[in-house]
């Protein structure tokens, strides 16, 4: 029952990133280092959006390295949102469920449940231009909690929202991530999001994606690396 990134090796010359390392289910996990250490792209291989050159991503003992992002137990969350303008939020979430839209009674529901759950209880009928960045927040993250995958990925979602803001999302995420059990990883550029967030933290750089380690005690005792990238 684990995610196992086993002698992982991501590459785009000049780019290198390699990566050794498993987390039981349910973790919640900051990723910190410079711009363009790789955080992301890690991210998006978990996604099955970047093929690695060599080594194997595991879940539950199982190789989901040749699967397509579909199949995989994994849902992403991009800093844009991925909110379609067009689309009212019942749509938007809807696509989460059945990309033809072909919703049953049932999956109507759960849309309304879980926009409640966000705190957007009665705004499916609205368009993603009419809500404000912290409710466009709340609407991508009502989708990926109504797809339930074990696995939930955050590429910096909330990083243009006001301090208090992020922090109140962070929070709801921290929430909903026990409530369902998801293993939850965090790109992010702030310390303080990780120590608010993430019971361990993977320091990205210099070509490593380290094992995670304890977030608290990586912070009271940086690694020259992270010294170095907090400066």
């Amino acid at each position: 029952m684990t995610l196992t990134l086993d002698a992982l090796v991501l590459s785009q010359p000049p780019f290198r990133l390699t990566a050794d390392w498993s987390l039981p289910p349910g973790s919640r996990v900051a990723l910190i280092g410079p711009s363009g250490a790789g955080k992301s792209t890690l991210l998006s291989a978990l996604a099955g959006f970047f093929a690695p050159t060599s080594g194997r991503i595991l879940w539950q003992g199982q190789d989901i390295t040749p699967q397509p992002p579909a199949q995989r137990p994994v849902s992403i969350l991009f800093q844009d949102q991925n909110l379609f303008p067009h689309l009212t939020l019942a749509q938007n979430l809807g696509l989460g469920l059945n990309p033809r839209l072909r919703l049953t009674e049932a999956d109507r529901a759960r849309i309304t449940e879980t926009l409640a759950r966000v705190g957007l209880e009665g705004m499916e009928g609205r368009k993603p231009g009419q809500l404000s960045g912290g409710q466009q927040g709340r609407a991508a993250l009502a989708r990926a909690l109504l797809r339930a995958r074990p696995i939930l990925l955050l590429d910096e979602p909330f990083a243009a929202l006001g301090p208090a803001l992020k922090a109140e999302m962070l929070d709801l995420v921290a929430e909903t991530a026990t409530e369902t059990g998801a293993l939850t990883l965090l790109v992010t550029h702030d310390p303080e999001d990780a120590i608010r967030f993430a019971d361990q933290t993977v320091l990205v750089a210099d070509g490593i994606a380290a094992a995670p380690a304890p977030t608290a005690a990586l912070f009271a005792n940086p690694p020259a690396a992270l010294r170095a990238y907090l400066g």
